[in-house]
């Protein structure tokens, strides 16, 4: 560093001297010359300091990817629920011991609208995770509705289908503002499914459908609120309820496209690239020996990795139905069906009513990749879009 002398450097103090001496060798324009490159120098303003430049959100996620064990990155891709309208010790140990990236709210977390509130904001700090969870709820309407002593439960998707696509964007935006009060970010609706029982469906018709699923999609993105359209490749067409028993539904592969995929395909077609995570995919547990002939749609990677991924193709956040449910259970303890989700291209792995299962998910995951079952690379792969649907929608890293 250049001494100063009363605020000059140094060198300019000899530089002017030497100009000066020279100006009276020399003459006065000389001297003149000196002069003005020093007041030039004097009155250059301090060199600023560049502000860091702002991570994209791909850097950011890359970041987080790389400051995660595997351990962490593994419960990113399980969620589970919790008994109770509070977070006691069994449910902290649960969420910090095995790092879950989110949970399922059911009827039995809802007391009063203050309560769940403060639930939610008790587990988000009770995990004390480097990113928040994911606070999910089945709020279809109808019979499927949470909380209904709590929040309003809307109407069935069928009683909105004999309205129109401006009745039910309203509709869906309502519903989203009454789960952002409470801290869920997560709902896992619109159905998308063809004449489903039970008035889950909003139509029969695959165009009717896709017309209310995008109006609903619509009304969810006005709150910021993260969808999910269900039961991928279309489980209208089952006799059965897979929460009970395995079943098959034999559609050909002519039917399954110009009708039951119609509304997943047209929503992932029209999705702008900036909106591809503002919604997931969740995935049936019917078989459709059309393009599967052994295993379940949840399990199979033909269906999971092959059809939506690669030929409709989707990029965004697949999850499995309920891995607890009769159709999957009564074949698969809860680590083997883990592992065969996640192999098949699940990205999330929901195991909705024990922390004992959802601890055997999470195992089989882990043993999985230790075993070299499946690779850290392709658990880096989910984790990737796990963390960028939650960087969107404003679920930042604790600072």
């Amino acid at each position: 560093m250049k001494k100063k002398i009363g605020g000059m450097a140094l060198g300019a103090v000899l530089a002017f001297g030497l100009a000066v001496g020279a100006g009276c060798m020399y003459g006065a324009p000389q001297q003149e010359k000196a002069a003005e490159a020093l007041q030039k120098q004097e009155a250059r303003p301090a060199q600023e300091v560049e502000a860091p430049r702002q991570l994209t959100m791909d850097e950011q996620v890359e970041k987080l990817i790389s400051s995660m064990t595997l351990t962490e990155k593994i419960g990113q891709m399980v969620m589970m629920s919790l008994p109770g309208t509070e977070v006691d010790d069994d449910a902290r140990y649960a969420l910090q011991q095995f790092h879950y990236g989110g949970i399922v709210l059911f009827d039995r977390n809802f007391e009063s609208k203050e309560q769940v509130k403060n639930f939610v904001l008790d587990v988000q700090s009770g995990a004390g995770e480097k990113v928040p969870l994911f606070v999910a709820i089945d709020e279809e309407g109808g019979l499927v509705s949470r909380g209904k002593e709590v929040i309003p439960a809307p109407p069935s998707a069928e009683a909105v289908g004999q309205e129109d696509k401006a009745f039910a964007r309203k509709l869906a935006s309502a519903v989203a503002g009454d789960l952002k009060e409470i801290g869920v970010n997560v709902n896992f609706a619109p159905v998308a499914d063809l004449g489903l029982g039970r008035e889950r469906s909003y139509s029969k018709s695959p165009y009717e459908v896709l017309k209310f699923v995008q109006a609903v999609g619509e009304g969810y993105h006005e709150h910021g609120l993260i969808y999910t359209l269900k039961h991928f490749p279309g489980i209208g067409k089952g006799t059965v309820d897979s929460h009970e028993e395995f079943s098959s539904i034999e559609a050909t592969e002519h039917e399954l496209r110009s009708q039951d995929l119609v509304p997943f395909r047209e929503v992932i077609n029209s999705t702008d690239k900036g909106k591809t995570f503002d919604y997931m995919i969740m995935v049936g547990h019917f078989l459709y020996p059309a393009f599967e002939p052994e295993l379940p749609a949840s399990l199979s990677e033909k269906i999971i990795t092959g059809l939506l991924r690669k030929d409709l193709g989707y990029e965004g956040l697949i999850i499995s139905d309920d891995l607890g449910m009769g159709a999957i259970i009564k074949q698969y303890t809860f680590g083997e069906a883990a592992l065969k989700a996640v192999q098949a291209g699940n990205d999330i792995v929901l195991v909705c009513h024990d922390y004992g299962h959802a601890e055997e998910a999470y195992m089989g995951l882990l043993n999985g990749v230790k075993d070299g079952k499946i690779s850290e690379k392709r658990i880096d792969e989910s984790v990737r879009r796990i963390l960028k649907t939650k960087l969107r929608h404003g679920l930042r890293p604790v600072q």
